[in-house]
């Protein structure tokens, strides 16, 4: 497909909670090597990358936006980023989306995207794409049905319609998800699909409906586009705007209504990834129905998935569980109670567990840091920072610190003096002192940071020149 204005919007927003503990608030499952090498963020962007006609426009969250800048300029992806400034559901994620398509293209027609589905044929799913372009080109919002294979209750389906040739079909209905016996009942019939929740259509029809069926969602992102600020790689819209729409999916507040939606039925070996069970489900098994990653002894152990990211794992006589190790934190759960690890995660949420939101091991847009270890008065972290990445000139009014280089050369700046410091070296910083971290080399500079105080919360750092943002928490 070489003649068309494809503009590919790549959704990657959520949380992921039902991952737990993999998937975290600040690190959620679109951005983790789930199924392969890549992020499923890139996994998603790499099976369309030959079908665009425009630079990607990513829709992401604040708290996610450095991440995904620093995935995208690794793969040589050009993009756009969105952020939103809140959680407001999909309708208008992809009215600040279409808006900004309509800035830098002539009406393009918007290809909508989730960053966390997992499709086994790629090959099948950009067939479907090239079947539905003409539709959406003329004026159609198309959405694409997954032929399903079994009785599947966790899914919302799609009643196929009129037939308009080729495999397209008007839409007749949307459907709630269905208990077990209607599932068979549709899986039967023949007439349904599943919503896999992806979209294309013209920029300027999707304003248009939206405007119709909900013009208070697109008044609010309207005002919101109107005075976006563009901030090193991303695109701002305005907050105050943006936060009065009101929160509502694109189903709810557009397909669901309009009069020229239709559905392409796809059948790709798609998956929402949407819990341990349906990603044990698309991993490749071994001759006991297991998925084993990580350094993992399974045995008279049966149709399980195992991960160990840490350490060694074994198991005796275990059958259809999900064991999940992290840094600080193991799941363990039954096959057919994965659905209720966001439960799990709302209690620990109450109980204000930081494991909610971070791993151990926390990405920063310099590098990333570890906590080693925690006591009453001191706090040991692994900190790496990239090639020529700087942190801000900073002071701590209540803790000093040790920093000693593993690997790589330091530049560090303490109270005006500059200064190297290579492998095995050290340096201390008093309480108060004014100073700042830098690589100048062309490998990854790998030092400990023991902390030692009265107080060691993040919060216990005076920015004195920034070089990303407020927000960072930068650990120096």
């Amino acid at each position: 497909m070489t003649d068309t204005a494809i503009l590919p919007v790549v959704m990657a927003g959520g949380s992921g909670s039902r991952l737990w503990p993999l998937s975290r608030e600040l690190y959620p499952k679109q951005f983790m090597p789930l199924l392969g090498e890549a992020s499923m963020l890139l996994d998603t962007i790499g099976r369309v990358k030959e079908l665009a006609a425009h630079p990607f426009t990513v829709v992401c969250n604040e708290a996610h936006r450095f991440i995904v800048a620093e995935q995208l300029r690794e793969a040589g992806i050009q993009n756009h980023i969105l952020l939103e400034p809140s959680a407001r559901n999909t309708a208008p994620a992809i009215a600040v989306a279409a808006l900004h398509g309509m800035t830098i293209a002539d009406d393009p027609v918007l290809l909508v995207l989730a960053a966390d589905h997992a499709i086994k044929e790629p090959h099948a799913f950009r067939q479907a794409i090239e079947a539905a372009y003409p539709f959406a080109a003329n004026g159609k919002l198309v959405t694409f049905g997954i032929v399903p294979q079994t009785p599947e209750t966790g899914y919302g389906y799609l009643r196929a319609g009129e037939s308009l040739g080729g495999g397209v079909s008007r839409v007749d209905a949307f459907i709630e998800k269905p208990d077990l016996d209607t599932a068979k009942q549709y899986l039967s019939s023949g007439k349904y699909l599943w919503n896999s929740g992806l979209f294309m259509f013209k920029a300027s029809r999707y304003l248009e409906e939206l405007k119709l069926y909900r013009p208070d969602i697109l008044a609010a992102c309207e005002k919101a586009f109107s005075t976006r600020l563009h901030d090193l790689d991303f695109i701002r819209v305005g907050s105050a705007a943006f936060e009065k729409s009101p929160s509502e999916s694109v189903d709810y507040a557009v397909m669901e209504k309009t009069h020229d939606a239709v559905v392409v039925p796809m059948d790709a070996g798609w998956s929402d990834v949407g819990s341990w069970s349906t990603l044990w489900e698309v991993h490749e098994k071994d001759q006991q129905g297991n998925v084993l990653e990580g350094d993992i002894l399974a045995l008279e152990t049966t149709d399980c998935y195992i991960k160990s990211s840490n350490r060694l794992v074994t198991t005796i006589g275990l059958d259809k569980l999900v064991i999940v190790e992290t840094k600080d934190a193991i799941l363990v759960a039954a096959h057919d109670k994965v659905q209720d690890v966001k439960t799990l995660v709302s209690h620990l949420k109450s109980m204000h567990r930081p494991e909610v939101e971070l791993h151990r091991e926390v990405y920063r847009p310099w590098g990333k840091y570890d906590a080693i270890d925690t006591g009453e008065r001191f706090h040991v972290k692994r900190i790496t920072v990239k090639p020529g990445a700087k942190l801000s000139l900073q002071l701590h009014h209540h803790r000093a610190e040790h920093w000693v280089v593993v690997s790589g050369t330091a530049k560090m700046t303490l109270n005006g003096v500059a200064r190297f410091i290579t492998e095995n070296e050290s340096v201390y910083i008093p309480i108060a002192a004014v100073h700042s971290l830098e690589n100048p080399g062309r490998v990854d500079l790998v030092l400990i940071e023991v902390q030692s105080g009265s107080y060691l919360g993040e919060d216990d750092i005076v920015r004195l020149g920034e070089h990303y943002y407020k927000d960072e928490g930068e650990p120096c």
